[in-house]
């Protein structure tokens, strides 16, 4: 196990040097520039900005320069629109926050949409599985972006229970709706994958002798069917989970919570590259990351498995 860690850390390191690199090229190859707006700056004071952001040295020394300051000091350099702010003060401001509403959301969808897969495949074609498969369809055709304004409207500007945006400090009465919207539509995704999973499993044989020897439901849910069940769950859940916490968009837009979402669509309408490289790499890193987490989750799970 230990040897198939490091291997997968060796690969890493070029896969991630490959996506800097990448990112960087596409990032400099789209049209315009950071600083390129409507009324064009002069000539003079353009090429004094490009000077002092290194703009106007050699692309391979730029991509070398950035490169290397990522890798060894882990800098992603200055904010091209924010004056004195550096990027990562700014992914330092809006992690944590996106980390935290992300965080919950993920538990909250794991939790709810197991119990829905399991309570459908263990009464299935009963008023149980058709409930959960009602529930899981609805939750299914109301993505984040549909959910979010629906909220408001309905706990904000209808009821008023809710505040309709910020974040003070992560409170409850702040988190409530950013989870709900976040959470519903991977809930939907993990009891429709854990329902036929589990359907799958409990017809198969070595299912069939632990019934012909007595046991109970519940023995043979969580001694024999509930860990092969949950592999494909898995799976699922290393991309996800680098999703949710590394922030919704919509969730971060509607509820203005201040997450890092929120600043990847204003660097993006900044042109702020900076900004956008940043982010783009924290999220390669952290799929990287849980993608060997998954892996290392299905050995231990099922030991049959060759890594």
């Amino acid at each position: 196990m230990l040897a198939f860690i490091l291997k997968r850390l060796f690969y890493a390191i070029p896969t991630i040097l490959i996506l800097i690199v990448f990112s960087f090229l596409l990032m400099h190859s789209a049209p315009g520039g950071p600083f390129s707006s409507d009324r064009p700056l002069p000539p003079e004071v353009l090429a004094n900005i490009e000077a002092k952001y290194h703009l106007n040295d050699p692309l391979i020394k730029q991509i070398w320069t950035y490169v290397t300051g990522v890798v060894t000091q882990f800098d992603f350099g200055p904010s091209f629109q924010y004056k004195d702010r550096t990027v990562n003060e700014i992914i330092g401001q809006g992690f944590p926050v996106t980390l935290t509403y992300g965080t919950i959301s993920f538990l909250v969808a794991v939790f709810f949409g197991c119990a829905l897969g399991i309570t459908a495949a263990l009464n299935q074609n009963s008023w149980l599985d058709y409930l959960a498969v009602g529930i899981s369809i609805g939750a299914q055709v109301l993505p984040n972006f549909v959910m979010a304004p629906i909220l408001v409207l309905v706990f904000t500007l209808w009821l008023g229970w809710l505040p309709g945006g910020g974040w003070n400090g992560g409170q409850w009465q702040y988190l409530i709706m950013p989870v709900i919207a976040l959470s519903t539509s991977f809930m939907a995704s993990i009891a429709r994958i854990m329902r036929s999973s589990l359907l799958e499993v409990m017809h198969s044989n070595y299912i069939r002798t632990a019934r012909a020897k007595g046991l109970t439901k519940r023995e043979i849910l969580f001694n024999h069917a509930l860990k092969p069940a949950l592999l494909p769950v898995i799976s699922y859940l290393g991309p996800t989970f680098v999703i949710m916490i590394t922030g919704s968009v919509v969730v971060d837009l509607y509820f203005t919570t201040g997450g890092i979402g929120q600043a990847f669509v204003n660097s993006a309408l900044n042109r702020d590259y900076s900004v956008m490289m940043g982010i783009t790499i924290l999220i390669g890193c952290l799929t990287i990351l849980f993608n060997l987490i998954v892996d290392v989750l299905y050995a231990w799970i099922d030991p049959k498995i060759k890594l």
